[in-house]
């Protein structure tokens, strides 16, 4: 497969009405800590929080689909305002076309972001597929934008902000916040 342009990837970001986020090694860097009663911790990034409620704000929907299931990741999602969390799916396709059935939104203006072949059926039906720098060979391969930060690590801040870019909404978003 050839790696789509730049150009490509802008378009396919401007059309996002739903950005989708798997959770491990996307808002998380993908290790798993257990404590000691074996409860799962993970790490989560502020600037990717603050990127996903500056996309919020601009108009675009977001949820999570995630092959485990962890109520810290609830937690998140609820700081987030993120509404749409779909835990412990392994046929993470089924989710999504539920997903796309309770939101209405067509799947060629739904975003998503994995890391894993498990993601594939999911980035191979958007409209705008995205991961990041250390995923699987064979999902860097077949999405239109790879980020530069790694996941946990600024990932998902990274590819919001691209699409508030390519959306025209940049500058809009960081007003508050030069005034």
């Amino acid at each position: 497969m050839t790696p789509p342009t730049t150009t490509e990837a802008i378009t396919r970001a401007a059309n996002v009405r739903l950005m989708i986020f798997d959770v491990d090694g996307i808002l998380t860097d993908g290790s798993l800590h257990f404590g000691a009663e074996g409860e799962v911790i993970k790490t989560f990034n502020v600037l990717d929080g603050h990127g996903i409620k500056l996309l919020q704000q601009s108009g675009v929907a977001t949820a999570i689909i995630s092959a485990r299931q962890s109520p810290i990741v609830l937690r998140r999602a609820t700081d987030l305002g993120i509404h749409h969390v779909f835990q412990g799916i392994h046929d993470k396709r089924a989710a999504y076309e539920q997903l796309l059935a309770q939101t209405h939104v067509a799947a060629d203006a739904c975003g998503f972001i994995g890391d894993d072949v498990i993601d594939l059926p999911i980035l191979s039906r958007v409209g705008f597929a995205a991961s990041v720098p250390n995923a699987h060979p064979e999902v860097r391969s077949r999405v239109h934008y790879v980020t530069q930060a790694g996941g946990g690590r600024g990932a998902a801040r990274e590819l919001c902000d691209f699409i508030l870019r390519a959306q025209g909404n940049y500058e809009a978003a960081l007003a508050p916040y030069l005034s």
